[in-house]
């Protein structure tokens, strides 16, 4: 194929992923309705996969401290081979079916949490040894596959399972099931923070100001809703170090 070929049919395989994810929103929907209960009641979320399973369920775990100012440690990503897998493959890694239950026994998981199972084939050991031995001491449990009736998603309680097809080139999974993963790992992360109140409006009120282009935003947000000068926004960004308490603040002046 030309490049022009080449790029117009992977963006036309890309396109079919939306389609299979509406399909799958009920059971996204019951898996989002119990993390943010078991949230809500002090528990933590955790990712566990192999390969870019692995590292998107790390991306998404990463994001939420400074998106959401939610603390480190309680969205947790567990990937095959330990965090040196995030660079570099792992031989054999995921093909360990012991590994990942010891890897959530470091961070004292236990049945306050969930734990959501990430593998495109639904095959992986690693993952469905996680899942099986959470669900034993009485964990929930989830999983995100792109395969129907997958022996992973037996082995959970919550079973999300966004069916895309064969991949343009065939097995990479990095590509239409990796981007229904992320899709549908957005979807469960967003929702679950929107609803345990880190969102206002639709703005990141909590979100950690680590950068003078995050300042900027948070001093627009001020401005906006208490229709202040910029320079008032700023100084009040400062003096109290989020957007939600500079506008409560005056809010209950």
């Amino acid at each position: 194929m030309s490049v022009h070929d080449l790029l117009k049919n992977i963006n036309q395989e890309d396109s079919k992923v939306p389609l299979a994810v509406d399909k799958a929103l009920p059971q996204i929907e019951a898996l989002v309705n119990v993390v943010v209960d078991k949230m809500n009641n002090g528990g933590r979320l955790f990712y566990i996969g192999a390969g870019t399973s692995g590292r998107l369920g790390i991306l998404d775990a990463s994001e939420i401290p400074p998106t959401y100012g939610m603390p480190h440690g309680k969205v947790i990503g567990l990937i095959a081979g330990g965090d040196g897998a995030i660079r570099k493959a792992v031989e054999n890694a995921e093909d360990d079916a012991q590994q990942a239950w010891k890897d959530l026994e470091e961070h004292l998981i236990n049945q306050n949490d969930v734990l959501i199972g990430i593998a495109a084939s639904g095959r992986t050991p690693y993952v469905i040894g996680g899942v099986k031995e959470a669900r034993r001491q009485g964990i929930v449990t989830g999983c995100i596959t792109c395969n129907q009736g997958s022996e992973l998603s037996q082995q959970v309680d919550f079973p999300i399972e966004v069916v895309v097809g064969p991949e343009f080139v065939t097995g990479s999974t990095r590509m239409k099931a990796g981007t229904a993963q992320k899709l549908v790992l957005n979807m469960i992360s967003t929702s679950v923070m929107i609803k345990l109140g880190r969102v206002k409006g639709n703005k990141m009120v909590d979100m950690l100001l680590t950068n003078q282009k995050l300042v900027d935003r948070g001093t627009r947000m001020i401005m906006d809703e208490l229709k202040v000068s910029y320079d008032k926004a700023e100084e009040l960004l400062k003096v109290h170090g989020s957007v939600r308490k500079a506008i409560d603040s005056q809010r209950h002046a």
